[in-house]
């Protein structure tokens, strides 16, 4: 492995990591605080797309921040990021967000891995999960394609925030996310026998999204790459 992708690799284990310290850490802090299921949303809400932007831009100039496979994937369908580098970024992005969850565990005094027994199922949810996941990747490439990658950051950050609200799944919409959740008994935790499902309404959102990006925006304003250049030196565009 060269020594840019390892360091690009880092990148997206540390912002993965920090991503789920935020979403879980966040859930454990306004869970104790408050009684209100609808307030500890509020909470665990705002801090997880607060702690998102920030996240995306200080990481992206590094490795893109994708921070989710998905969207790696979906560079790669729209050339903008190299394929052989898709299992590292994926592999980065699950372990650092497992890492994330342990981390945000014991920072409460809970058992460091904790697997969940929160149940989220239904058709609903599913659904929800696809819209989710549909919206965060137009959210992503919309912008990326249109010339306005500099909103990225804040624009993602605010998505995922309102998402958590207006989807019934409160928008995992990340397959890594999913995955590490499973090690946290806590108000975001989700059971284990509730992922795979959750895998395959995210991979569904996915696939409608980079056929309605295709459609609204068939041809992006300037070439762009949503990763760190080979170099090191800063892109134009986010994942």
């Amino acid at each position: 492995m060269d020594r840019s992708l390892t360091r690009r690799g880092l990148a997206e284990f540390v912002g993965t990591a920090f991503l789920l310290m935020a979403v879980v850490g966040s859930g454990i802090a306004a869970s104790r605080l408050s009684a209100d299921q609808g307030q500890v949303l509020f909470e665990n809400a705002i801090v997880t797309g607060l702690a998102l932007a920030v996240i995306i831009f200080v990481i992206g100039p590094v490795s893109g921040a994708h921070l989710n496979p998905l969207v790696s994937l979906a560079a790669r369908f729209f050339g903008s990021f190299p394929g052989r580098d898709v299992g590292i970024y994926a592999a980065a992005q699950v372990a650092g967000g497992i890492a994330g969850v342990i981390v945000a565990n014991l920072m409460f005094s809970l058992p460091a891995p904790e697997v969940s027994t929160k149940v989220r199922t239904g058709s609903g949810v599913w659904l929800g999960e696809i819209v989710a996941t549909l919206a965060l990747l137009l959210v992503i490439f919309g912008l990326a394609r249109t010339g306005r990658a500099a909103a990225t950051a804040p624009a993602v950050g605010a998505y995922i925030a309102a998402a958590y609200f207006f989807t019934s799944s409160t928008s995992f919409a990340n397959p890594a996310v999913t995955v590490a959740r499973m090690f946290s008994n806590t108000f975001a935790g989700i059971a284990p026998r509730s992922v795979p499902a959750f895998l395959i309404a995210q991979l569904a959102g996915a696939s409608l999204a980079v056929v309605l990006v295709i459609g609204l925006y068939p041809r992006p304003e300037r070439p762009a790459a949503i990763a760190a250049a080979p170099d090191g030196e800063e892109t134009h565009e986010r994942g």
